[in-house]
């Protein structure tokens, strides 16, 4: 079955958010559930976020030929539906941290390729990005709306046989053929090793950039990994800590849905700007108060923190020609997506257990150093 490239990039936005709306709002809430401490959830977090950064650096970064981007993205899938089928045999601490290494292994090159192929049509049939990817963010919030409710319904558990399924239909969606097939060529040298990347590295604009992005996403780690378990400990239902985390995303949805309009003159500095200032607000929010009113607040300000930062990378790393845009869309993954997020997990595994929502203050200092290493160019 055929159909329109744009609908199959929009398609696996949907389905892999819709899965990672799952994972990420209530996978602590599982392992709690399957009787790990703070500590060793933290741990089994940042030990995930480790192999999403060596995922998105090592797997993501082989493909260097758009064409080679759609079946790469089949078989990883595949790959992802298999480890999730992991979890269902075993919460052991070993077996645990062999299937979450796994399941993220192979489950975080998907957004760096994804968007990697969204670049690539970008400039073949002029895909527009922010419209087809906010399918993700609308999977995202019907996931994690969902979980909450059926966690309330039928306890922790609902949230792996969720995710089987969320993995489940992204393998379908993937195996749909786009009417148009990515286009393009690998640069020779393209596999020439650490040498390309530290290349990339020394120019001021790039490793400037890759730091500032660090920092922003790394300050995310308190709330993906332990959000939703202060919330509910705070007194606040599942059902809620899921519409809080579908309220963010909303506020995703909104701005990539008009990003075009609203940011069309900004420069990646300038964005990057906007989003530490939203950031330090809404850490400081959340460290300060669980009152549901400002914790909405702090939701919508997601908008801000995350959603404003991906458009400066998407518009920074679009400007790179052919293999460049995956080498960097991965750097990006890996490190600011993966390696910055899986360090401070593990740390605010440890801050948690004696600091509980004044980690969130720790996430706003983070942010701090962001604003003074923004690139000065594109």
């Amino acid at each position: 079955m055929t159909i329109r490239s744009t609908y199959w990039l929009g398609l696996g936005y949907f389905t892999y958010f819709f899965a990672y709306g799952i994972y990420l709002p209530f996978w602590g809430v599982w392992l709690e559930g399957s009787g790990m401490k703070p500590e060793q959830i933290g741990l089994l977090l940042g030990c995930g976020m480790i192999a999403r950064f060596t995922g998105s650096l090592l797997i993501a970064s082989r493909v260097t030929n758009p064409f080679q981007l759609v079946n790469a993205l089949r078989l990883l899938a595949l790959i992802t539906l298999l480890f999730a089928l992991g979890f269902c045999f075993g919460s052991q601490w070993l077996w645990l941290l062999f299937v979450m290494v796994g399941f993220n292994l192979v489950f975080s090159p998907l957004v760096p390729l994804s968007d990697a192929l969204a670049a690539t049509w970008q400039r073949q049939i002029a895909l527009p990005y922010g419209p087809v990817r906010l399918w993700g963010s609308l999977a995202f919030v019907i996931s994690s709306a969902l979980t909450g409710v059926l966690v309330n319904q039928f306890s922790y558990q609902a949230i792996l046989m969720l995710l089987c399924a969320g993995c489940g239909a992204m393998l379908a969606g993937m195996l749909l053929r786009p009417a148009v097939m990515p286009q393009g060529t690998s640069k020779q040298g393209s596999h020439a090793g650490w040498q390309v990347w530290l290349q990339m590295l020394r120019e001021n604009a790039v490793w400037r950039f890759m730091l500032c992005v660090t920092l922003m996403q790394g300050a995310h780690a308190a709330y993906y990994g332990f959000s939703a378990i202060y919330w509910q400990q705070a007194g606040y239902s599942a059902s809620v800590v899921g519409y809080l985390w579908s309220l963010g995303v909303v506020a995703e949805i909104v701005i990539f849905a008009f990003s075009n309009r609203l940011f069309r003159r900004w420069r990646a500095r300038d964005l990057l700007l906007l989003s530490g200032i939203a950031a330090i607000v809404r850490w400081s929010l959340m460290a300060a108060t669980i009152d549901l009113g400002w914790l909405i607040v702090a939701q919508i300000l997601h908008c801000g923190s995350f959603t404003v930062c991906h458009l400066a990378a998407m518009r920074f790393i679009a400007s790179r020609e052919g293999s460049e845009v995956i080498r960097l869309q991965s750097l990006y993954s890996a490190l600011a997506m993966g390696g910055g997020i899986a360090i401070m997990t593990m740390v605010c595994g440890v801050l948690f257990q004696h600091l509980h929502g004044g980690v969130f203050w720790v996430m706003a200092l983070l942010v701090v150093p962001a604003l003074f290493l923004r690139p000065t160019i594109r």
